[in-house]
């Protein structure tokens, strides 16, 4: 009711115009008024809601059944059209003026957006600002087409216009049909040519193209070197710097996909400046996207290296495992000792029983085994590396350019410097004149086997060893990043670019203090309250059942379980309504119904450069594609039933491909599911379920063929497979899926899901399980404003931070479980 206060109250001015007006004209004249002052354009008949009639009924005295009366075509509302124009200072449309529009959005907008939806939202935003009346939809749509051919001539000779002549060639190059391959014998001087030789001329001559399209393989050393070939082979068609400057990264994404979906014939029969385009936008991302994938498989390589070293070793030591004599019965004498004089010293109640030179003996053991288990993991992972990963160090160190902004991993960007410097040499050891950088590199238990205790050299490849894991850890903590990726890029550009001009701005946003003092004893002071708060409930018992008590000598929180909620009476009755009501719906069905309650379809916009599809049949082919992908059911199946069903011949198999080839990818499926997951909010009563502010995610295992190169061994799960993290609101609206390294950590898909789900939903509390929680994923959830709710294995076992604001912090309840070390905000 507010909102139709608000937007539909007629005013004196307004009313004055009404004067010489009754019935369904007075009606009608008093709502296209209103209206066109909220959307700068007369509405149809069916674009009028129907609380608004009947609230403008009220005010101009009038039966609002009338305004089904009212004339939308004639003398009478092109006066109404006229009136309305004047009292807002509006003009109609000129030719002229459409052209101007068109010209705007090629040279304002188009560089930002390819959406039809969002240039025509701001060519009619354009309209209002210049108090024009937005033209005819037909006239829109032409001005869009006009907008976007002006844009694209001009984004493609711009484009052209900054390449080298040889870059140009080169791109042409990838298109150029290979020769045929001479078969075996068919030498040019009559030798014959064996089938391995042959199988090696095929490959070296595979169109390089559909190679660069692909993505890298499994994880293994062979798939390394291929992609640093593949990226090599890129850098070599020199790209300038800045090729694509003023033009948005979603505008070359556009292109690049439109051009992962043409075959050689398609850039052939393109025009020779959008043909150039079109293969410098699938470089330029492609480019980012090989470096980045290189990254991500010298992390995998890496973890799979030292898991398989640890392993083996394990698998070893389990048969050779060495005891102290009688040590199970020296246990059992220090268990029964304890027990019985728990009031005693150590010195008077265990020594007499066990003496300390046996303990001493024990300790001594158990360290000595894990000297040994180190040094075998030591000898086992130089082996694997030396043997068979290192052909590939020297390779990828000149393929990749790393950077770093951090002071303190200067050491291991030195390193790499270093093992640059000796790729090509074949001395074991690093010359004595050599600056060796240790500090930050090199593992304390790792510095006996790197230097030699005889030279005081160091050796050359236990050295590389701890310099990729030192890598691996920097680039994960984005403290060293790569020159030209996306994902592993500078963390500066991730950053607003007005940051530094605007920091009151971003941290306003944030409600943020910009003084880190001021942040901590804010952070502090809130955390000495809830201590408090906690060392008085379980003083009082008011902690809903929490207790700290003792497990095996050591302090243990106690939670009691949840017990089941009672079913609301009316539920089981509502289920029982509605599939009585509706029964089993077809799945089908059921996406067609939400495709015309939601319109999610227009979301799939066609990578090419025009759509000559009837929209109809497209609807209806996009609504087969995402029924057959999400089924699992495939294309071909579903293309078969529909050839069963008369007049339906012909969504074909091929027809089915082509769309789904055509519209059917990430960004467009993300689109259209968050088109249905706002509709599903907008939809739900609040006053019954209350807002969408709650959101729970977890990982799920995916079981694939291990040939399929985004299968993975997941060791926690065992078995191949794929790894999707899912976010979902209310259990069964998900608003956002991501697939997922088995590596990757799952705090981290955590917060990407709360960060980027682009949805209505405004989630304030985030439920996860053990592995989706940890010290650094409460850190940032403070500074996002939202709560982190995870479920706790290990709930029994944890321990409080104190915050240290005094040395003489004391809480009697919690002095058990607290950390002595302090939580500082450093």
């Amino acid at each position: 009711m507010e909102e139709l206060i608000e937007c539909w109250t007629l005013d004196e001015e307004e009313f004055a115009l009404l004067a010489n007006k009754s019935g369904a004209t007075r009606l009608g004249f008093g709502l296209m008024l209103k209206f066109f002052e909220l959307e700068a354009r007369f509405p149809r008949r069916e674009d009028v809601p129907r609380p608004a009639v009947e609230f403008m009924a009220g005010q101009v005295k009038v039966d609002a059944e009338l305004f089904a009366a009212y004339d939308w075509s004639g003398r009478t509302i092109k006066n109404h059209r006229a009136q309305v124009r004047d009292f807002h200072g509006f003009r109609e449309p000129t030719v002229s003026d459409e052209d101007k529009l068109a010209d705007w959005l090629a040279d304002k907008i188009c560089p930002a957006e390819m959406s039809r939806d969002r240039l025509r939202s701001a060519l009619l935003t354009r309209c209002r600002e210049e108090k024009i009346e937005p033209p005819k939809t037909t006239r829109i749509e032409r001005a869009l087409g006009s907008a976007e051919t002006m844009f694209e001539r001009q984004f493609t000779e711009t484009t052209v216009a900054r390449l080298s002549a040889v870059s140009v060639g080169k791109l042409e190059e990838l298109i150029v049909a290979e020769d045929p391959v001479p078969s075996a014998g068919a030498g040019t001087e009559g030798a014959e040519v064996s089938g391995g030789e042959e199988q090696a001329v095929r490959a070296a001559r595979r169109a390089f193209l559909q190679e660069l399209k692909e993505d890298p393989g499994s994880f293994q050393l062979d798939t390394l070197l291929a992609e640093i070939v593949k990226l090599d082979r890129v850098n070599a068609i020199s790209l300038p710097p800045g090729l694509f400057k003023g033009v948005s990264e979603k505008v070359v994404a556009g292109w690049r996909a439109r051009a992962m979906k043409m075959y050689p014939s398609d850039f052939e029969a393109a025009p020779q400046s959008i043909r150039v385009t079109l293969l410098a936008a699938l470089c330029h991302v492609r480019q980012a996207e090989i470096t980045d994938g290189l990254v991500e498989l010298l992390i995998q390589l890496v973890h799979k290296i030292s898991v398989r070293a640890e392993k083996k070793v394990e698998g070893e030591i389990n048969a050779e495992f060495r005891r102290v004599a009688g040590k199970n019965g020296i246990l059992v004498k220090l268990a029964t000792a304890a027990l019985a004089l728990p009031e005693e010293l150590v010195r008077t109640a265990l020594y007499p029983v066990v003496g300390k030179r046996t303990l001493e003996d024990i300790i001594a053991e158990a360290k000595a085994n894990e000297k040994a288990f180190n040094t075998r993991v030591r000898t086992k992972l130089r082996g694997s590396y030396s043997h068979h990963y290192r052909r590939g160090l020297p390779k990828l160190l000149r393929a990749v350019t790393f950077g770093c902004n951090n002071e303190v991993f200067r050491p291991v960007m030195d390193a790499l410097e270093l093992l640059d410097r000796y790729a090509d040499s074949d001395e074991d050891f690093y010359a004595a004149s050599e600056v060796v950088p240790l500090e930050h590199v090199v593992p304390e238990d790792w510095k006996e086997a790197v230097v030699d205790p005889d030279t005081g050299l160091v050796e050359r490849i236990p050295y590389e060893l701890c310099v990729l894991v030192a890598l691996h850890k920097a680039i994960r903590r984005r403290e060293i990043w790569v020159l030209g990726g996306n994902t592993w890029r500078n963390p500066d550009y991730d950053l607003p670019v007005d940051f530094e001009d605007n920091r009151d701005v971003h941290y306003e946003a944030l409600s943020k203090p910009r003084d880190p003092a001021d942040f901590i004893a804010d952070l502090q002071k809130r955390h000495v309250a809830a201590l408090d708060r906690l060392n008085k409930g379980l003083k009082k018992g008011t902690t809903g059942g929490v207790k700290v008590t003792k497990k095996k000598g050591e302090p243990w929180i106690s939670v009691p379980p949840v017990g089941k909620q009672t079913e609301p009476e009316n539920l089981e009755k509502l289920k029982e309504e509605i599939a009585k009501r509706w029964g089993v719906i077809d799945l089908l069905d059921l996406i067609k119904n939400v495709d015309h309650a939601t319109g999610f379809t227009g979301e799939f916009t066609s990578v090419a450069s025009r759509t000559v599809t009837d929209p109809d049949v497209l609807r209806r082919r996009l609504l087969l594609c995402t029924f057959g992908l999400g089924t699992n059911m495939g294309i071909k199946r579903v293309a078969d039933g529909m050839a069963a069903i008369a007049g339906m011949e012909a969504d074909t198999e091929a027809a089915l491909r082509r769309a789904r080839w055509l519209f059917v990818n990430r960004d467009n499926l993300r689109a259209a599911i968050r088109t249905v997951v706002n509709a599903t909010l907008d939809a739900r009563d609040t006053s019954l379920w209350g807002p969408g502010t709650a959101c729970a995610s977890d990982s799920r295992k995916f079981g694939s063929w291990s040939a399929n190169h985004m299968t993975e061994w997941h060791q926690r799960y065992g078995g191949a497979g794929i790894m999707v993290y899912w976010h979902v609101e209310r259990k069964n609206v998900c608003i956002y899926s991501q697939v997922r390294s088995t590596t990757d950590s799952e705090v981290a898909s955590m917060i990407e899901g709360l960060l980027r789900h682009l949805t209505s939903a405004e989630i304030d509390r985030q439920y996860t399980d053990t592995h989706g929680a940890s010290i650094v994923g409460f850190a940032f959830s403070h500074l996002l404003d939202f709560k982190l709710l995870p479920r706790l294995k290990n709930i029994g076992s944890a321990r409080l931070y104190r915050p240290g604001l005094t040395e003489s912090e004391a809480w009697s309840e919690l002095d058990g479980f607290c950390r002595a070390r302090r939580s500082t905000g450093s």
